[in-house]
Protein backbone atom coordinates (compact mmCIF):
# COMPACT_ATOMS: atom_id res chain seq x y z
CA UNK A 1 0.00 0.00 0.00
CA UNK A 2 1.50 3.34 -0.99
CA UNK A 3 1.70 6.31 1.33
CA UNK A 4 0.37 9.69 0.34
CA UNK A 5 2.13 12.88 1.25
CA UNK A 6 -0.32 13.48 4.08
CA UNK A 7 0.17 9.98 5.52
CA UNK A 8 3.86 10.57 6.09
CA UNK A 9 5.02 10.97 9.66
CA UNK A 10 7.79 13.37 10.67
CA UNK A 11 10.20 10.42 10.73
CA UNK A 12 9.98 9.69 6.99
CA UNK A 13 13.21 10.09 4.99
CA UNK A 14 11.75 13.02 3.06
CA UNK A 15 11.09 14.97 6.24
CA UNK A 16 13.57 13.82 8.88
CA UNK A 17 12.62 14.47 12.48
CA UNK A 18 14.30 17.61 13.70
CA UNK A 19 16.40 17.55 16.86
CA UNK A 20 14.28 18.51 19.89
CA UNK A 21 15.73 22.04 20.03
CA UNK A 22 14.75 22.62 16.37
CA UNK A 23 11.12 21.60 16.82
CA UNK A 24 8.99 24.74 16.62
CA UNK A 25 6.45 25.66 19.25
CA UNK A 26 2.79 25.13 18.42
CA UNK A 27 2.33 28.84 17.66
CA UNK A 28 5.45 29.00 15.47
CA UNK A 29 4.36 25.88 13.58
CA UNK A 30 0.87 27.31 13.03
CA UNK A 31 2.32 30.62 11.83
CA UNK A 32 4.59 28.79 9.40
CA UNK A 33 1.67 26.65 8.17
CA UNK A 34 -0.39 29.80 7.58
CA UNK A 35 2.50 31.33 5.63
CA UNK A 36 2.85 28.24 3.44
CA UNK A 37 -0.89 28.21 2.79
CA UNK A 38 -0.89 31.90 1.87
CA UNK A 39 2.02 31.39 -0.55
CA UNK A 40 0.32 28.40 -2.18
CA UNK A 41 -3.07 30.12 -2.42
CA UNK A 42 -1.43 33.29 -3.74
CA UNK A 43 0.43 31.21 -6.31
CA UNK A 44 3.72 32.56 -4.94
CA UNK A 45 5.34 29.12 -4.68
CA UNK A 46 7.63 28.20 -7.53
CA UNK A 47 6.57 24.87 -8.98
CA UNK A 48 10.07 23.54 -8.25
CA UNK A 49 9.52 24.20 -4.51
CA UNK A 50 5.87 23.15 -4.31
CA UNK A 51 6.53 19.56 -3.20
CA UNK A 52 9.06 20.74 -0.62
CA UNK A 53 6.56 23.27 0.77
CA UNK A 54 3.82 20.63 0.92
CA UNK A 55 6.14 18.16 2.70
CA UNK A 56 7.03 20.82 5.27
CA UNK A 57 3.34 21.71 5.72
CA UNK A 58 2.45 18.02 6.23
CA UNK A 59 5.24 17.69 8.81
CA UNK A 60 4.11 20.82 10.64
CA UNK A 61 0.49 19.66 10.60
CA UNK A 62 1.44 16.30 12.13
CA UNK A 63 3.59 18.08 14.71
CA UNK A 64 0.67 20.32 15.71
CA UNK A 65 -1.71 17.37 15.91
CA UNK A 66 0.75 15.59 18.20
CA UNK A 67 1.06 18.64 20.44
CA UNK A 68 -2.75 18.89 20.65
CA UNK A 69 -3.06 15.19 21.53
CA UNK A 70 -0.39 15.56 24.21
CA UNK A 71 -2.11 18.62 25.68
CA UNK A 72 -5.47 16.79 25.73
CA UNK A 73 -3.93 13.90 27.67
CA UNK A 74 -2.25 16.24 30.14
CA UNK A 75 -5.43 18.28 30.72
CA UNK A 76 -7.45 15.09 31.22
CA UNK A 77 -4.92 13.83 33.76
CA UNK A 78 -4.97 17.13 35.65
CA UNK A 79 -8.77 17.23 35.75
CA UNK A 80 -8.93 13.61 36.94
CA UNK A 81 -6.36 14.37 39.63
CA UNK A 82 -8.39 17.35 40.82
CA UNK A 83 -11.56 15.26 40.88
CA UNK A 84 -9.83 12.56 42.95
CA UNK A 85 -8.62 15.20 45.40
CA UNK A 86 -12.18 16.50 45.80
CA UNK A 87 -13.47 12.97 46.52
CA UNK A 88 -11.00 12.43 49.36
Amino acid sequence: MSQTLFDQSPETPETPQAPEKDVPSFRAAMDELEGILERIEGEEVDIDRLAEELRRAAWLLELCRGKIRKAEVEVTQIVQSLERDEDE
